[in-house]
C-alpha cells in the first residue's frame, strides 16, 4: 500500500491502545477511553477453521460447544499460540472500534502491551498480527511499563517505582526509574494457573471434575492469599469421577487458599527476587513509595497483605487494577514523542533505525 494513501486512511482512524491479554482484551481509543473489554476467546468451526464468534459471545460457548465447534484462546501465557486466530481476533476488535466507512478501511496507529519476557519471534508475531489486522503503525510496550503509567506511577522521575502486574497468563514485576526499567522479572504464572490449581484440587480431594468457568468463579468468590477475617464457603458443581454423575461439594476459603498456595508462592518469590536485585538507593525509595499491584490477578483477596508481610513494605492495589495496562497504552499512543524511548522494538525495527555507516 502506498504510504500517502495509508496516511490518508489514518485521518479517518483514531489511535488506539490494546491490552492483548491471555484472558481478556481491552481496547482504549484516543479521546474516548476504554471501548472494548471482552474475553480473548474465539469460537471456531473445526472443519472450516472459520471463526463463528469472538469475545464475550465466544466465552459463553466455552465447555458448551457441540463437536464441530471449539472455543479457542489464541494466546497462552501472554504470547500468541495461534497466529491466524489472533489476527482474526485483532481484526474484529479494531473494526469494532472503527466500522468501515465506505471506501475507507480503518488504519489506526496501535500501541500494544506485551509481556517483558517475550522472545524476538513472539514480538514479531504480535507486531505482524496487528499489521495484518489493519493497523497503520504498530508499537509495542512492555506490560509493566504500561501498567505503571496507567497506575499513575512517576516512571519518568528520578525515584524508584515498583509495579507487580498479575494477568491471566503472566506476572510481570518491574522496578522503574528515570523513564526506564532498572530490574524486571516475568514469570508465566498468573490467573490461569490459579484456576488450574483449583481444578486439580477438586479432582484430587473430591474426585470432582469441574470446568474453567467454575474454577474461575470459585477463585473470585472465595480465593485468598492471606487468612480472612471471616472465612467463606461456596458450592462447586461438576461431574463425580467415580460415579460419572453430576455432583456438588461445599468447599471453604481455607481449602482454596491451600489450593492456590503454589502459584501465590511463585509470585511472591518473583517479587522478592526482583527486590534482591534492586539497587539500595531505589529500595529506599520503594520503602517510602510502596509496591503497586495491577492486573486482574491482583484482586485475589488478601494478596496485598500477604505481599506486605513477605516484603515488609507497603503494598497496595492501583486504582482500577484491571485496566492499568490498557490505560497506559492509551497515554502512550496519545503522546508517542514523549514515550518513544519506553517502546519495545523488534530486531528488524532496531536495524532499520540504526545509523548507516559511511561507505
Amino acid at each position: 500500500m502506498f504510504k500517502p494513501f495509508s496516511i490518508l486512511m489514518g485521518l479517518f482512524s483514531h489511535d488506539i491502545g490494546i491490552d492483548l491479554g491471555t484472558a481478556t482484551t481491552l481496547v482504549t481509543v484516543r479521546g474516548q477511553g476504554i471501548v472494548v473489554n471482552e474475553p480473548s476467546v474465539v469460537a471456531v468451526d473445526k472443519a472450516t477453521k472459520r471463526p463463528l464468534a469472538i469475545g464475550a459471545e465466544a466465552k459463553e460457548m466455552v465447555g458448551r460447544t457441540p463437536g464441530n465447534i471449539i472455543a479457542v484462546r489464541p494466546l497462552r501465557d501472554g504470547v500468541i499460540s495461534d497466529f491466524d486466530i489472533t489476527e482474526r481476533m485483532l481484526h474484529y476488535f479494531i473494526h469494532k472500534v472503527h466500522p468501515n466507512r465506505g471506501l475507507f478501511s480503518p488504519s489506526p496507529r496501535v500501541v500494544i502491551g506485551i509481556p517483558s519476557g517475550v522472545t524476538e519471534v513472539e514480538k514479531r508475531a504480535v507486531h505482524d498480527a496487528a499489521l495484518s489486522a489493519g493497523a497503520r503503525e504498530v508499537y509495542l510496550v512492555e506490560e509493566p511499563i504500561a501498567a505503571a503509567i496507567g497506575a499513575g506511577l512517576p516512571v519518568s522521575d528520578s525515584v524508584g517505582s515498583m509495579i507487580v502486574d498479575i494477568g491471566g497468563g503472566t506476572t510481570e514485576v518491574a522496578v522503574l526509574s528515570l523513564g526506564g526499567v532498572v530490574v524486571s522479572r516475568s514469570i508465566r504464572v498468573a490467573g490461569d494457573e490459579m484456576d488450574e490449581e483449583i481444578i486439580q484440587y477438586a479432582r484430587q480431594k473430591y474426585n470432582l471434575l469441574i470446568g474453567e468457568r467454575m474454577a474461575e468463579r470459585t477463585k473470585i468468590a472465595i480465593g485468598s492469599a492471606y487468612r480472612l477475617t471471616e472465612e467463606q464457603t461456596i458450592t462447586i458443581r461438576g461431574r463425580n469421577l467415580v460415579t460419572g454423575l453430576p455432583d456438588a461439594v461445599e468447599v471453604s476459603s481455607v481449602e482454596i487458599r491451600e489450593a492456590l498456595a503454589s502459584p501465590v508462592n511463585l509470585i511472591i518469590e518473583a517479587v522478592r527476587a526482583t527486590l534482591d536485585e534492586t539497587p539500595p538507593e531505589l529500595v529506599a525509595d520503594l520503602m517510602e513509595q510502596g509496591i503497586a499491584l495491577a492486573g486482574g490477578g491482583s484482586l485475589l483477596q488478601g494478596l496485598p497483605e500477604r505481599l506486605s508481610e513477605e516484603t515488609r513494605m507497603r503494598v497496595y492495589r492501583a486504582e482500577d487494577p484491571i485496566t492499568c495496562v490498557v490505560r497506559g497504552t492509551g497515554v502512550i499512543v496519545a503522546d508517542l514523542d514523549r514515550y518513544h524511548k519506553l517502546l519495545a522494538t523488534t530486531q528488524r525495527e532496531s536495524l532499520s533505525r540504526a545509523p548507516r555507516r559511511a561507505t
